[in-house]
């Protein structure tokens, strides 16, 4: 059995704090502990992606404390903001980073030192191939020491759907890029239609955004409509899911966005943004969105990012016509059958991580 030492952000158990990042890291060492996997597990405290002090400090320590040689993975939210502390400890240990979202091409002053902590590390493990591909154009890594384990999804019984379509599912924080503002705008451009729509996630990471989307839904008289019910996990996940028709998803940027295989672990039609990896969690053929959204062979609808108008567009077109309906619904269900559970994840990682105690 040989030991892993696994680096992730302090708090990715709490269930108040729901994320992609977090579900991936709990998935991922329970996988590589399942294959056999000696795995350390440290949660570090910080502010990540914006430490203190303080919080590269504890990094240090905990890494001055793991022996030379040995084979470390670290979750990219600590890593890429922490070349200070990494930079030195490539050439003492093993070292594989897993980047859920570069921070590098959002934020120029972080650039270098992503670059550099990458640069050190013996391999890199990204979410989709659209996150790689980034990397590579961004930081002319090694591509031979770059890959891809997209997240995995549970099956899942399959959501009945309603006769009218109008029962919509937004699963994402409340925070700027994940495009609330934009939903609230295209919900009022269909307010003529029935619907109503199920705003699930985190509340309270920008109180503002927040603010500002309900005031939007209540001056379109529509927040009676709308509601937010916080984050959501387990059963009230589950539930939210089985009683949606449609899965709405408006970022503005996405590595992946695995509450779309979710979706479609039950049959349940995305209406999503093209951007980042979302059309390659749709469908392999999802490559953007074509007149009304409409992609032929994809589960789904894909309109660009941060326009209102075409997301009330492909609503509209999904709520007035029975056929393209079920269209979808019937993709969805044939896309139900392609997805591959978590532990396809820990095997494609525990090959990375493999190829590297090898070396």
């Amino acid at each position: 059995m040989t030991d892993l030492h696994v680096v992730v952000p302090a708090g990715i158990h709490d269930p108040s704090r729901p994320s992609g990042g977090n579900t991936y890291d709990r998935r991922l060492v329970a996988g590589l502990n399942d294959l056999g996997w000696h795995v350390h597990e440290h949660e570090v405290v910080g502010a990540w992606p914006h430490p203190d002090a303080a919080a590269l400090a504890g990094v240090a320590a905990l890494l001055a404390d793991v022996p030379p040689g040995a084979l470390v993975l670290v979750d990219g939210l600590v890593a890429c903001c922490a070349d200070a502390v990494l930079g030195p400890e490539g050439d003492r240990l093993r070292l594989v980073v897993l980047v859920h979202m570069p921070l590098g091409p959002a934020d120029p002053a972080a650039a270098a030192g992503e670059r550099r902590v990458l640069s050190a590390a013996s391999a890199v493990v990204t979410p989709s191939r659209w996150t790689r591909d980034l990397l590579l154009e961004t930081y002319a890594l090694d591509p031979a020491l770059v890959h891809v384990a997209r997240p995995g999804v549970d099956a899942s019984p399959v959501a009945p759907g309603t006769a009218h379509g109008g029962e919509l599912l937004c699963v994402a924080a409340v925070t700027p890029h994940k495009g609330h503002t934009d939903l609230a705008d295209a919900l009022t451009l269909v307010a003529d239609l029935p619907w109503r729509c199920v705003c699930a996630g985190s509340l309270a990471l920008d109180p503002a955004r927040v603010a500002d989307v309900r005031d939007r839904l209540t001056r379109a008289g529509l927040a009676e409509r709308v509601s937010f019910p916080g984050p959501l996990t387990g059963v009230a996940l589950d539930q939210a899911y089985a009683a949606a028709d449609l899965l709405v998803l408006p970022s503005l940027a996405e590595t992946y966005g695995m509450v779309v295989t979710e979706a479609l672990a039950r049959g349940i039609p995305v209406l999503a943004t093209s951007v980042g990896g979302l059309p390659e969690a749709l469908g392999p053929d999802a490559d953007g969105p074509d007149g009304d959204g409409s992609d032929p062979g994809i589960p789904g609808l894909l309109v660009p990012a941060g326009r209102p108008d075409r997301l009330a567009a492909a609503l509209r077109s999904w709520l007035r016509h029975d056929d393209l309906r079920a269209r979808l619904r019937h993709r969805a269900l044939e896309r139900r059958r392609t997805l591959t559970p978590w532990s396809r994840t820990a095997e494609e990682v525990s090959g990375v991580l493999e190829r590297v105690w090898g070396v």
